[in-house]
């Protein structure tokens, strides 16, 4: 295998039809400026970042991730429908695990996002840049090592 044969992993393929579908109509009814194709794109990148904290939970203690305000929106479209964002942590962190969500009042501006967004890249995911590039000064942080995203 070759660098040029990694496979992108689809965010929509790992969520699930039935729960993209879901968070995309709980998107639309809470952004009605979004259009579908704006909702999928900022749920696309939740869910990569989401599942990417998932799964470097354990592995990388005190790494630090941390999305912008847009793709903020999609997370919160996720863990506020919480039987289905604890579901989906157990999927991918074990049965009886949850990944808290403890954000800081103040937002950072080192540079996390961007960093954040080559993490996810690095994970197997697609990044949609211009979604991380408006945000790239502004974090939505995470209270320092508290195990959260």
């Amino acid at each position: 295998m070759t660098v040029t044969d990694v496979q992108v992993r689809d965010p929509r393929e790992l969520l699930g039809d039935d729960l993209w579908v879901r968070t995309i109509t709980l998107m639309l009814r809470d952004k009605p400026l979004w259009d579908r194709v704006m909702a999928e794109r900022v749920l696309g990148q939740a869910v990569a970042y989401l599942i990417t904290a998932f799964e470097t939970w354990d592995i990388e203690p005190g790494m630090e991730i941390g999305c912008g305000e847009l793709i903020d929106e999609g997370v919160h479209a996720l863990i506020l429908d919480t039987a289905n964002y604890r579901t989906l942590c157990e999927r991918y962190m074990g049965e009886g695990r949850f990944l808290d969500h403890i954000p800081e009042i103040d937002r950072k501006a080192d540079g996390t996002v961007m960093r954040t967004a080559a993490v996810i890249q690095q994970h197997g995911f697609e990044i949609d840049w211009p979604l991380w590039e408006r945000d790239a000064v502004k974090c939505t942080p995470c209270a320092p090592g508290a195990k959260c995203h």
